[in-house]
Formats: structure tokens, C-alpha cells, sequence
């Protein structure tokens, strides 16, 4: 997929709402050769896709073998809306909490109060860092089941239509 293919789909509208949500999903391919799908926070810079996660992750040593990775966004309603991005998973221990650990958990409805001390709990036990997951998109699709819908639907729709004109 071309680089400009794939900025087409993230700035449509719908990605752009998808993109503001705190979850994803990631998949991966762990240690033991077996596929592993896990709902993490993340946050969008518009260019990349960013997780954080502890230093002793599992799912760190799996991306370090095989960083190749797939993420999917969705909606909870119906039609739902999907959006499926595939990239590269780098990784970058910093000290501290990052940032976007901090605004992909930014939605969740806390009073100040709560906020601080949620904050004050991640910082305590976060004290020697944590890792960000750095994907950057080579490939994304967006389902809205009302303007696009998944390939194998796709197929369908155009055999059907060809059956109907003949």
C-alpha cells in the first residue's frame, strides 16, 4: 500500500474519530509461535500509533523477534466501524511515564482528585520507565459497512451486482 493510499484512509473522518478512542486491540505473534491479541491504550501523534506498557511486558520479547504487528479500532454500535492498521512495532524504553501513556488514558472520567491520585499511583509504580510501542502504519483499512465494507464482502457485493446487469 502506498504511502499516500494510506494517509487517504486515516484522514477520513471516521478514522480520525476512530483514532481519538483510548483502545486497540494488538495483535502479535508471541514467543511460543502462537497469535495473541490484546486490548491496549494507545494514543494517536498522527503519524504513529503509540503504546505503552511495563519493561517486563511478555509481549516485549515477542516484538522484539517478530515486530511485524496488526492493530485493530472499533466501535461497541451497529453498523459498527472498524479500522485496521498494520505496521512495525519499534521500541523505546524511556524513563518516566510518557506522555501518551498519559493522554491515551485521558478520556476515562475521573474527578481531579481521582486524577491525581491515579497519577501518582502510575508514576510510584512506573518509577524505572516504561516502553513505548511505536507503530507506524504501511497499511490500513477503514469498514463503515455503509461506504466501505471488509474484501470478502466487497467481492460479493460486486458478484452480485455483475449477476444482476447480465
Amino acid at each position: 500500500m502506498q504511502p499516500s493510499e494510506i494517509t487517504e484512509v486515516l484522514d477520513h473522518p471516521i478514522s480520525r474519530e476512530l483514532l481519538a478512542r483510548d483502545v486497540t486491540r494488538l495483535a502479535y505473534v508471541a514467543k511460543d509461535g502462537t497469535p495473541r491479541a490484546v486490548p491496549i491504550g494507545f494514543a494517536w501523534n498522527g503519524s504513529e500509533i503509540v503504546m505503552c506498557t511495563p519493561p517486563n511486558a511478555p509481549k516485549l520479547s515477542a516484538l522484539r523477534d517478530n515486530p511485524t504487528v496488526a492493530l485493530t479500532i472499533d466501535t461497541e454500535v451497529h453498523p459498527p466501524k472498524i479500522l485496521l492498521i498494520r505496521g512495525r512495532a519499534d521500541l523505546d524504553l524511556v524513563e518516566g511515564i510518557p506522555d501518551e501513556f498519559l493522554q491515551a488514558n485521558s478520556t476515562y472520567v475521573m474527578t481531579p482528585e481521582q486524577r491525581v491520585t491515579w497519577e501518582a499511583e502510575v508514576r510510584s509504580l512506573y518509577a524505572d520507565g516504561m516502553v513505548r510501542i511505536v507503530v507506524t502504519p504501511t497499511w490500513a483499512k477503514l469498514i463503515d459497512f455503509e461506504t466501505t465494507l471488509p474484501s470478502a464482502v466487497e467481492e460479493l457485493v460486486r458478484a452480485r451486482d455483475k449477476r444482476r446487469r447480465a
